[in-house]
């Protein structure tokens, strides 16, 4: 190489390098967090600028599963624990619990509907599988913790799994529950005959008219649905708990600002149980209360809402519309209701429990 040429390329090594300096120092810098005295930018519109364009929530339910989410006929109102969750998401993104179309979601469906985008997010007893986890959604924390049984008839004589040798079991297709039947009853070398079924109704009329012996399912789900049998002190639900069913909202892939909505929404409710924030009191501790864990959680202090993409004082909408998780569940499912289930691993971690929320800070 000549030296002129030599030249001319230490001249172009420099300019290069003075942009590439400037350029870096006139980059905007990010924002502040929220630990730093700043206030967090707001997520880009995605699906929560969908949802509040179209000024409607659509929540994938099951819509059959009393105590959960059922549809009355009569009335034309969706009832149940997850279509209490159906509603505190759409009284944190719209201010109204009511702006819900519940839309009623085979188990084959599900996936197909939030991978397809037919659904804003799916909350109806969907089991927490890694499987489900990469190719369907993202789960949110996790709302009933549940585990498999098995119901027979109360007159059967069959008191554990090992009695069912040689039964023909009811099983609904396309579930966790299915997989799980042939694994225990494979393990524990428990001949048995499944009889499949597509969708839940004729899982649970061909148990009850007695074309299977017995039928399995989420021991929620049956405790729900043998309240529908004409005779449901005729049956009995085994002690043994088949697997780990953990059941929670699912967020479709691919919107990050929608999971984190999807997610705190739960956290809210259990945090506020926590602190002894209900619908009755939510609005005066707002205005009242000097304790700053409350005051960050309920709007009144600090901007955390607007990293959301949310007004500052949304868990209030929340706790008001539809109460803490402690009053979602004993509305639904808890003493005074057909099933009275006891809230085991669904307490709060400070009696015993799972639920547990990080801070909201």
């Amino acid at each position: 190489m000549s030296k002129s040429l030599w030249s001319l390329g230490r001249l172009a090594t420099a300019a290069i390098a003075v942009m590439v300096v400037g350029a870096a120092c006139t980059t905007t810098q990010p924002s502040p967090s929220p630990s730093g005295g700043g206030s967090p930018a707001p997520p880009s519109a995605g699906r929560l600028g969908t949802v509040q364009g179209r000024d409607r929530l659509i929540c994938g339910v099951n819509g059959a599963l009393p105590g959960f989410s059922f549809l009355d006929q009569a009335s034309g109102e969706n009832s149940g624990f997850d279509s209490d969750y159906c509603r505190a998401l759409a009284a944190a993104v719209l201010g109204d619990p009511a702006k819900v179309d519940f839309r009623a979601v085979s188990t084959e469906a599900r996936g197909p509907a939030l991978q397809t985008g037919e659904v804003d997010v799916l909350i109806r007893n969907t089991t927490w599988t890694v499987s489900r986890d990469t190719s369907w959604g993202l789960f949110a924390p996790t709302t009933f913790y549940d585990g498999q049984a098995i119901m027979v008839r109360a007159d059967s004589g069959v008191t554990d799994v090992e009695g069912l040798s040689g039964a023909t079991v009811c099983v609904q297709s396309g579930t966790t529950t299915e997989l799980n039947l042939a694994d225990q009853m494979g393990a524990r070398g428990v001949p048995y005959s499944p009889v499949v079924f597509p969708e839940i109704d004729p899982t649970y009329a061909a148990y009850e008219e007695g074309r299977c012996d017995a039928v399995t399912s989420d021991r929620s789900q049956l405790v729900a649905r043998r309240t529908a049998f004409a005779n449901p002190d005729d049956h009995s639900i085994l002690e043994e708990v088949l697997s780990k069913e953990p059941l929670g909202p699912v967020a479709p892939l691919g919107g990050d600002a929608w999971f984190n909505i999807v997610k705190w929404v739960v956290y809210a409710t259990i945090e506020a149980e926590e602190q002894g924030i209900t619908s009755a009191n939510v609005e005066e501790m707002a205005a009242s209360s000097t304790d700053p864990v409350i005051r960050r959680l309920l709007g009144a202090e600090g901007e955390l809402g607007v990293g959301l993409g949310l007004d500052n004082d949304w868990v209030v909408d929340v706790i008001r519309s539809v109460g803490n998780y402690g009053e979602i569940y004993d509305r639904n499912l808890g003493p005074g209701t057909p099933f009275d289930l006891e809230r085991g691993l669904n307490s709060l971690w400070t009696d015993g429990g799972l639920l547990y929320a990080p801070p909201y800070r």
